[in-house]
């Protein structure tokens, strides 16, 4: 394909897309752009100098490997906004399916993409405003098409890569072009039917759903059977105490 994504006759109507070589990171270069923003906008980087997951953790980009970060105007309050990061997931979901098998795929709450139960892909939401709106959310994705981070050392998900784990070659601008014509779709779906929908979709491909799962919280450890997430994006554990609502926590299984 050309190397402007939005000569591809799947990109999204009305979507822009900067192509950058390198920035420090996508989800930095969104921020500047904000206050000018035109229109829905993906940023796409060959290479990041200074790139973060959540919680400030680091995420490394080798060449070859997926990151980008879509920034717009939702139109939705700061909760709104939140839910996202699963519409976010279903998309990331689809656009991967179109290259591996899609049972050997899984979604992580809150924002993780697993291959063969590593970690492929991650998810992160920022947002700005005032007022009962959002002036702007930024989603940014990352996704190790090509290679395995180095030096990630003790994690609960180490990291996979979709040409590790027996996947074709897939240039980022191609993919690019799926997820942003899968995102696009999913936003569709979330205008027209409510978060509903994309919690039903979410829930389909949710790994461990039905078994015993941890949830640490910054103040404590809960076990518990993953029952399911609510309408506000929480989970839901059942626990030997009864139903436990968890907005945040990282997930061990």
């Amino acid at each position: 394909m050309s190397t402007d994504p939005t000569t591809h006759t799947l990109w999204p109507e009305g979507v822009l897309c900067r192509h950058l070589t390198s920035v420090d990171s996508t989800m930095a270069e969104a921020a500047r752009l904000a206050p000018t923003l035109e229109a829905p906008t993906w940023i796409v980087a060959d290479a990041q100098t200074g790139a973060r997951g959540r919680r400030g953790r680091d995420w490394q980009t080798p060449a070859g490997n997926f990151a980008a970060t879509l920034i717009y105007r939702p139109n939705c309050t700061a909760q709104q906004a939140s839910l996202r990061s699963f519409m976010a997931a279903v998309a990331l979901f689809e656009a991967l399916a179109m290259y591996v098998d899609r049972t050997k795929l899984s979604l992580k709450w809150p924002n993780d993409v697993l291959l063969n139960g590593g970690k492929v892909a991650g998810i992160l939401l920022e947002t700005s405003g005032q007022g009962p709106y959002v002036d702007w959310l930024a989603i940014g994705i990352g996704v190790n098409l090509a290679h395995v981070p180095q030096g990630v050392r003790e994690a609960a998900f180490p990291p996979v890569s979709v040409t590790g784990e027996g996947g074709p070659e897939v240039a980022p601008l191609d993919f690019l072009v799926r997820l942003a014509n899968d995102f696009s779709t999913q936003e569709a779906k979330l205008w027209e039917f409510d978060f509903d929908i994309i919690r039903a979709d979410w829930l389909r491909h949710a790994a461990r759903l039905g078994e015993v799962i941890t949830a640490r919280t910054a103040r404590d450890e809960i076990t518990g059977t993953f029952e399911t997430i609510d309408n506000d994006g929480n989970l839901v554990l059942i626990t030997p105490e009864g139903p436990r609502v968890i907005p945040a926590a990282d997930i061990y299984f």
